[in-house]
C-alpha cells in the first residue's frame, strides 16, 4: 500500500507499536519518536529508528527535519480521562501543545500528511447511535475537549501550510501490549482479572456498552489514513459498528480464558460522566478507505489473552 518514509509519534506505545508495524510490513521507512513514559523500547519493531524524545522539543524537530517524513502519524497522547480532570493542564499541555508542535515539525520537515489519533470521546452523550461523524461535538471531559482541540488543530495548520491531514477518532480499542496497570481498557483489567481466576471488576451495572475494536484492524485503518489520497481532509470513526454490553465482554473474555461456571463480578461505583451507550457508524471508513474490522470478538480477546506480559502474567 505505498511506500515512503513514517513518524510514528508514540509508536513504542500500545497503538502505536502496531501502526509501525504496520507500516513496516508494507515496506515503509518507519521512525518511532516515544518519550517512553508508557511505552516500550522492546514493542518498537527491530528496523524501525527509535527517538526517545518528547515531542514538544525542538530535538524533536530536527530529528523529523533530518528524517524528511512523507507523513507523520500522531499517536503521542496523554490518554487518561481521570488524570485530565485532576490536571486539565497537564494535559492541554501534552494533547494539544504536543499536537501544534508536531504538525509545526512535519511542515517544516516537508512532509505531505498528517494523520492524528482523536477519540470517540469528543462526541459525549450519543444523540443517535450508532454515532456518525457528523454528530454534535460536546465532550464531557477535559481528555475529550483536549482531543477535539487537536483535530482543530490539525485541520487549520494543514490548511495554512497547504498540506493534507486525517484524523481518526478511535472507538473502544483493545488487544496485544495494552497494559492493565492503571487506567487500562476495560479488556485488558478483565483479562488479567480472568486469567488469574479473581472477580472482574465491574464499574456500575455492567448494562454500559462500548465499540471494541482490535489493536490489529486499527493499524490497518491507520495504515490506509496515510496511504489513500481521497482521506486527504477527513474526519473518520475507527470501530465495529457493533455494540457489546460490559457484562456480556465479561462473559466472553471468562470463557476464552477457559474458565468454567458463572462469571465472578465485583461491583464498584459507576465513573463520573460514564457514557451509557456507544457504538461508532464506520461507514465513511468503508466507503472512503475501503476498510472495515476484520477481527472479530472472541478472536481479538484470544489474541489479547495469550499476551500474558501485558496483562500483567509473564
Amino acid at each position: 500500500m505505498g511506500r515512503g518514509r513514517v513518524v510514528v509519534t508514540g509508536g513504542a506505545g500500545f497503538i502505536g507499536s502496531h501502526v509501525a508495524e504496520a507500516f513496516r510490513a508494507e515496506g515503509w521507512a518507519v521512525a518511532v519518536a516515544d518519550d517512553l513514559s508508557r511505552g516500550r523500547q522492546s514493542a518498537v519493531p527491530p528496523d524501525a529508528e527509535l527517538w526517545v524524545v518528547d515531542v514538544g522539543t525542538a530535538r524533536f524537530a530536527e530529528l523529523v527535519a533530518a528524517f524528511r517524513p512523507d507523513v507523520v502519524v500522531h499517536l503521542a497522547a496523554q490518554v487518561s480521562v481521570a488524570a485530565s480532570v485532576e490536571q486539565p493542564q497537564e494535559d492541554a499541555r501534552r494533547n494539544v501543545l504536543g499536537t501544534v508542535a508536531v504538525a509545526r515539525a512535519a511542515w517544516q520537515a516537508g512532509a505531505r500528511r498528517l494523520v492524528a489519533a482523536s477519540s470517540a470521546a469528543v462526541y459525549g452523550i450519543p444523540h443517535r447511535l450508532p454515532v456518525p461523524e457528523e454528530h454534535p461535538l460536546q465532550p464531557l471531559s477535559p481528555y475529550g475537549v483536549s482531543k477535539l482541540a487537536t483535530e482543530q488543530y490539525v485541520r487549520v495548520l494543514a490548511e495554512q501550510a497547504g498540506r493534507e491531514w486525517c484524523v481518526l477518532r478511535y472507538a473502544n480499542v483493545y488487544g496485544p501490549r495494552q497494559r492493565s496497570e492503571g487506567e487500562a481498557g476495560v479488556v485488558a483489567v478483565f483479562a488479567r482479572a480472568a486469567l488469574r481466576g479473581q472477580s472482574l471488576p465491574v464499574h456500575g451495572d455492567g448494562g454500559q456498552t462500548r465499540d471494541f475494536v482490535f489493536v490489529a484492524d486499527v493499524a490497518e485503518a491507520t495504515l490506509r489514513a496515510a496511504c489513500v489520497p481521497r482521506a486527504a481532509g477527513q474526519v473518520f470513526n475507527v470501530g465495529t459498528g457493533r455494540e457489546t454490553a460490559v457484562l456480556e465482554l465479561a462473559r466472553r473474555l471468562w470463557a476464552a480464558a477457559g474458565r468454567d461456571g458463572e462469571v465472578p463480578l465485583r461491583f464498584e461505583p459507576p465513573r463520573p460522566g460514564d457514557v451509557r451507550r456507544s457504538v461508532l457508524d464506520v461507514g465513511r471508513a468503508a466507503r472512503e478507505l475501503g476498510w472495515q474490522a476484520r477481527v472479530e470478538l472472541e478472536r481479538g480477546l484470544v489474541l489479547t489473552l495469550a499476551d500474558r506480559e501485558a496483562v500483567g502474567e509473564g
